[in-house]
């Protein structure tokens, strides 16, 4: 199988495995935003072990491909912003320890220093001069995350960030440009960002997808919203 194949496997696997969980959801939203938007991606839905053990699979199998198609290059651990980040970091750290038979590191940060213990802002895999370090996350918006985090890990220490990898690309523009929020990110810190799946993907495996009962998981109605959602939002 190549490349593109597995990319368009995972994509169908990972679409039927957000709509199992009921993540993914399509009706009528408003965003933090203020968009209103015609499908939605729950992260809080990924709450018990099973199904968070499963998404760090997810996140192993697409870091795995980043890296065969020459995107990602080592990294020496993986790092997830409190708070949603923080689960996130621990099963793509398991799941790509298990897969490769050797241990990757997993940091995240406290929202604030701790005094006493241990201490410090960040728990896990301790931030050295010179270490290489991945970022994950869920769907990414604006990129206040990214913008917010990264100061941190340079006081920490002289660190680089090699890129970051998301659940999702919603491939939306940017309040404030034409751009998406991964295009500005990557342009702005100059790493790479990718996903899982984008939502063009996540749509596309959707269409081919039925409920249990047998009724397409994407109406022709629903359809058309994401057709005018994306002409007016796209990126």
């Amino acid at each position: 199988m190549t490349i593109r194949e597995n990319i368009v496997s995972a994509s169908t696997d990972f679409t039927q495995f957000l709509l199992d969980c009921q993540a993914l959801k399509f009706g009528s939203f408003t965003l933090k935003s203020g968009r209103q938007s015609p499908y939605f991606i729950n992260a809080g839905s990924f709450n018990d072990g099973q199904r968070i053990a499963r998404l760090g699979e997810f996140y192993a199998q697409a870091i795995r491909t980043a890296q065969a198609e020459g995107k990602l290059g080592e990294f020496d651990t993986i790092f997830g912003p409190a708070y949603k980040g923080i689960p996130l970091a621990v099963t793509t750290s398991m799941a790509l320890s298990m897969a490769q038979g050797n241990a990757v590191g997993y940091t995240f940060d406290r929202k604030e220093a701790k005094d006493h213990g241990d201490g410090g802002m960040f728990v896990g895999t301790a931030l050295r001069d010179g270490m290489k370090v991945l970022l994950v996350d869920d769907v990414m918006t604006a990129g206040t995350a990214v913008r917010e985090v990264l100061p941190k890990l340079k006081a920490a220490a002289d660190v680089e960030v090699v890129g970051l990898v998301l659940s999702v690309d919603r491939m939306e523009k940017t309040k404030d440009s034409d751009q998406s929020a991964v295009q500005a990110v990557e342009e702005e810190f100059g790493f790479p960002v990718f996903a899982i799946a984008t939502i063009h993907d996540i749509i596309d495996a959707a269409c081919q997808l039925s409920h249990a009962d047998g009724s397409p998981v994407i109406t022709e109605q629903i359809s058309e919203q994401i057709e005018d959602y994306f002409a007016q939002y796209g990126a």
